[in-house]
């Protein structure tokens, strides 16, 4: 019995040694940065000034500045509204467009899924440049407008919050349709054969048979697109640089300003822990809606 202990004794250091590469790894490139970064958000860190001679510990001044500032909650409102616009036309089209898909032919689905991926997986700088010149002055758009007769408009400066959302949700509807794609592939036809026989609608069918049955996909791929959109920058930068004026300024957008604009790394990086914050709280909020199901 002693010798059958010290054995499994040993195969568990053995595992345990295995695991430690990984483990040193993941302290070295994950945990380390995220307590410099809580570190560094109490401190007068700067790039430049008398705050970059010494490095000074301030306590929760930068919280109470972030706080005092009206930027942060025209920031945070703003990020927000990108973030609900962004969540809703991704889930909704993203779903929509598996729906259509659904029980198709192979060729068709092979040829209408590249064409939406196309737009994913092409970096948000290739996006912001695609859709800054569907919106501009001389874009796709009013030359669409100007051929049905309609006035051409300045649409960056006029709705530029509407046309960074719907380039977001242009970026990122691919990714929800794969999710929903493969879910929707789950539910079998024979439920849904039984409910049509039963005397329901094809809308009835959708709400009460089939997204019951993709609803923990749905939660899913809501708190994946939510931390996703939380972090987007390169797009809103490119596209309007979070203008005109606060237009679009959302938190990432603010804290580059802070940090490396006017380098002011110390509230910067108490930005991004609200950011981070915010983040937290959403994937609490989605997880317990996964578990309580």
């Amino acid at each position: 019995m002693k010798n059958r202990n010290k054995y499994n004794t040993a195969e568990e250091l053995k595992h345990s040694a295995l695991l430690l590469p990984s483990v040193l790894l993941l302290l070295l490139f994950f945990v380390m940065p995220i307590l410099l970064t809580i570190y560094y958000s109490f401190t007068n860190l700067a790039l430049s000034g008398e705050n970059a001679k010494q490095l000074k510990f301030i306590g929760i001044d930068n919280y109470i500045s972030m706080f005092r500032d009206r930027t942060v909650r025209v920031s945070i409102i703003n990020t927000l509204i990108f973030l609900i616009g962004s969540l809703v036309g991704q889930q909704v089209l993203g779903f929509m467009i598996a729906l259509m898909m659904k029980n198709k032919n192979k060729v068709f689905r092979g040829i209408v899924g590249p064409i939406f991926l196309a737009g994913w997986i092409m970096p948000e700088v290739v996006v912001a440049l695609c859709c800054s010149t569907f919106f501009g002055d001389e874009g796709t758009l009013n030359r669409i407008c100007t051929t049905l007769h309609l006035p051409a408009l300045e649409w960056l400066y006029i709705v530029p919050m509407l046309t960074v959302v719907l380039a977001n949700i242009w970026h990122g509807t691919a990714f929800s349709m794969m999710n929903f794609q493969s879910a929707l592939d789950g539910v079998s036809s024979d439920i849904e054969e039984a409910a049509r026989v039963d005397g329901a609608s094809r809308v009835q069918t959708l709400f009460r048979v089939i997204l019951p049955c993709i609803k923990n996909t749905i939660a899913t791929n809501t708190m994946l697109n939510t931390l996703s959109t939380l972090g987007v920058f390169g797009l809103i930068y490119m596209m309007t640089g979070g203008g005109p004026g606060n237009a679009t300024l959302t938190l990432p957008i603010f804290m580059y300003r802070q940090a490396f604009v006017s380098q002011q790394l110390g509230y910067g990086t108490a930005i991004s822990m609200l950011i981070l914050v915010i983040g937290i709280i959403l994937s609490v909020f989605y997880t317990r809606i996964i578990r309580n199901d």
